[in-house]
């Protein structure tokens, strides 16, 4: 029988999650994932199997917890325009979205399961917009959900570079009003 583990691998992912969305998956050593889990790196490799079984497995915990939260909130939110403002505002300045937009530029062009991971993320978030924009009575285009994630997104990585203009605010407030919040 097996020394039981040392560690809590839920709190592993999630410590990993963070510190890939803060360092991208390349500017991550495996040194810098023993040192910040605080994980015997033969732990680590015995059960993640390697730097990308620990990077998928946060890659999936932020989808499912963080991008899925935020999908839930928009959709949730429907025609209350104050409620959708907030939702995105804070999307658009807060940490959620910050792995799966690394994991796009970064992996997803060189790694079809983070690129597949990566487009069911967005395809979540197009699905909330849809459901905003229908429980709002603005109708269904193809389209336009795709649109407003793809200027959510936008906005966070101008956000994450440092950028704090008014234009970052106007843009969040017209993503709001795309939303059907007048």
């Amino acid at each position: 029988m097996g020394r039981p583990r040392g560690f809590d691998e839920a709190d592993a992912v999630r410590s990993a999650a963070r510190l890939f969305a803060s360092r991208t998956y390349d500017g991550t050593s495996v040194d810098d994932l023993v040192s910040h889990l605080g994980v015997h790196r033969n732990s680590l490799y015995k059960t993640f199997g390697s730097k990308r079984g620990l990077y998928l497995a946060a890659l999936k915990w932020s989808l499912d917890h963080e991008v899925a939260a935020l999908a839930e909130r928009v959709a949730a939110a429907g025609d209350r325009r104050e409620e959708a403002y907030e939702v995105l505002a804070g999307a658009v300045t807060g940490p959620e979205l910050d792995l799966v937009l690394l994991a796009a530029a970064e992996r997803a062009p060189v790694d079809a399961e983070v690129a597949r991971l990566v487009g069911e993320a967005f395809t979540a978030l197009d699905e909330a917009v849809g459901e905003a924009d229908h429980t709002a009575g603005k109708g269904d285009t193809r389209a336009a959900p795709a649109a407003a994630t793809a200027l959510l997104v936008g906005l966070r990585v101008r956000a994450r570079s440092g950028t704090t203009d008014e234009g970052i605010i106007r843009a969040g407030a017209g993503l709001a009003q795309r939303l059907g919040r007048h």
